[in-house]
C-alpha cells in the first residue's frame, strides 16, 4: 500500500520542481509580462506585438504600417488593424516587446519577412506551426518550432541579448 503513495508523492514533487524551473526560466526571459508594465510605447515597423486570448493564451504578430501581420488559425498570413487583432479575444490592449528602456525590440528583417508572406497560407497547427513560430521566423529567419508564448520569449531574450519587457501600446 505505501508504494502507490510513494509514486504519487514522487509525481507531485517532480511536477512542482518542473513548474518552479519553468517559472525561473520564464522570469529570466521576461522582465515585464503583458499587462504589468506602466509604459506606453508606440510600435514601429517590425515590432513584436501580442494580446491576450481569454486570459489564458497570448496571440502574437508583427507590426507593419500601423497594422499587424499575423498567422490566423486557418493558416492565412494577413495584415489586419489593431482593432481587428483584438476582435473576438478577451484582451483590450496590445503589448509591444521592448528592451529595458522601453524601446521596441526589432529585428532588421522582421517587417520585410512578414510583408513578403502576406496572403500566403501556412499549414496552421496549434503546436507545430502557430503564431509564435511565425513571429520567430520573421525575427530570426530560422524555421524552428515554438509551441508557446514562453518559448517565444525565451528565444527573443537570447536573440536580443536581454529580457523582454512587454509594454502597452500608446495607440
Amino acid at each position: 500500500m505505501p508504494l502507490p503513495l510513494l509514486w504519487i508523492g514522487a509525481g507531485v514533487v517532480t511536477y512542482l520542481a518542473s513548474a518552479q524551473l519553468a517559472n525561473k526560466k520564464s522570469n529570466t526571459s521576461v522582465a515585464v509580462k503583458p499587462g504589468e508594465g506602466n509604459l506606453r510605447v508606440v510600435p514601429c515597423d517590425g515590432a513584436i506585438v501580442s494580446c491576450h486570448i481569454f486570459g489564458v493564451f497570448e496571440h502574437t504578430g508583427i507590426w507593419l504600417d500601423n497594422n499587424i501581420i499575423e498567422l490566423k488559425g486557418n493558416g492565412l498570413i494577413r495584415g489586419i488593424s489593431p482593432q481587428r487583432f483584438l476582435q473576438q479575444r478577451s484582451g483590450e490592449q496590445i503589448f509591444v516587446a521592448c528592451d529595458a528602456s522601453g524601446q521596441p525590440l526589432v529585428s532588421a528583417d522582421a517587417a520585410q519577412c512578414a510583408s513578403s508572406q502576406l496572403y500566403c497560407y501556412s499549414e496552421y497547427d496549434v503546436l507545430k506551426n502557430n503564431c509564435h513560430q511565425f513571429v520567430w521566423q520573421c525575427v530570426s529567419n530560422k524555421n524552428q518550432t515554438l509551441t508557446s508564448f514562453a518559448e517565444l520569449n525565451q528565444s527573443l531574450a537570447v536573440f536580443f541579448g536581454e529580457a523582454v519587457h512587454w509594454q502597452r501600446t500608446a495607440i
